[in-house]
């Protein structure tokens, strides 16, 4: 199920008193929907909604995810809209009942049609199982689907998956849930021909148990633990993400809140003992944002059930911002 646009959430201060351009992202917010003229939406970014924790549910997680997109979007909202022209809102994907599967088809044709008008998707989560109905978006796109008949395929060259999370989520349990979709996206790579790489950043190993680290060595992941991704450590890993993001054709770039300490980021399925500074993520993001083979781009996981004085909110916006 699907949920329209609710301009009601896109408000916020306006400083009309004030000398010189006071507009914020709320002022700059548009209804995603078909038919756009395709260069009213080329290039800008599309919010999608998934609002969906039964796959921390099936993860034995704590829910709560599904509540997200909203408060994510009032965070935006009254951020100042410095270089932000435009932005369009998509509005929510629902999961009703335990139909994830269902869930994840729907967000996956969200992000394949945005992808075909020329528009970056960006997804508000939701469970960390958006990944995979991001991922089949962006496959569909690859692969040149265009509703009932198929168009053109694009080359499908080397698909870079960054993944910002302390855990791997690499499960190879079914159904699939928010532990499984960096392994569903391995098998279907791998049965499709397609050549994948998994980075994974902010590894906790105390997270993670040894299977799930033999997973990731068998599919030839590439990883940088939390204790080597504090500050001191940034130039090596910006030097290891160019050298990614170099040898890629196409990138999909995914954060998990729980990357981040927890006293950044309470609000979590799982918070962080350790994590990974705040400065050293986004300065990461913000070098993913910079290339040009980046494709969809989603951040999961904010509980607002367990956030603190709206830290995770807060902390999820500033990300956002800098894919805008």
């Amino acid at each position: 199920m699907n949920a329209a646009f609710d301009p009601s959430v896109w408000t916020g201060r306006r400083d009309a008193g004030e000398a010189g351009d006071t507009s914020r992202l709320f002022e700059r917010v548009r209804a995603f929907h078909d038919p756009l003229e395709p260069e009213q939406v080329v290039g800008a970014p599309v919010l999608i909604g998934f609002c969906c924790d039964e796959g921390v549910r099936r993860n034995q997680g704590r829910i709560g995810a599904a509540h997200a997109p909203r408060l994510l979007r009032r965070a935006l909202a009254s951020l100042p809209a410095h270089r932000v022209a435009r932005c369009f809102d998509a509005g929510d994907v629902l999961c009703e009942a335990d139909d994830l599967e269902g869930a994840q088809a729907a967000l996956g044709e969200r992000v394949r049609r945005a992808l075909t008008l020329g528009a970056r998707p960006i997804v508000l989560g939701g469970g960390h199982e958006l990944a995979w109905g991001a991922y089949l978006g962006l496959r569909g796109w690859l692969d040149g689907e265009d509703g009932p008949a198929p168009v053109a395929a694009r080359p499908r060259g080397r698909l870079l998956v960054i993944n910002f999370d302390a855990h791997f989520d690499l499960r190879t349990t079914r159904p699939g849930n928010s532990g499984t979709p960096f392994d569903q996206i391995a098998r279907d790579c791998a049965a499709g021909g397609a050549a994948l790489t998994y980075a994974c950043f902010g590894i906790s190993e105390l997270a993670n148990t040894a299977a799930l680290f033999a997973r990731a060595h068998e599919i030839g992941a590439r990883y940088a633990l939390d204790v080597v991704m504090q500050e001191s450590h940034l130039a090596d890993r910006l030097a290891e993400l160019d050298g990614l993001i170099a040898a890629a054709d196409d990138v999909y770039l995914t954060i998990d809140l729980d990357v981040l300490p927890a006293a950044v980021a309470p609000g979590v399925s799982a918070p962080a003992a350790l994590g990974v500074p705040f400065a050293v993520v986004e300065a990461m993001v913000m070098r993913v944002r910079a290339s040009t083979k980046l494709r969809v781009a989603d951040i999961a996981e904010f509980n607002p059930q367990y956030d603190q004085d709206s830290r995770t909110a807060r902390a999820a916006a500033r990300l956002l911002y800098r894919l805008l």
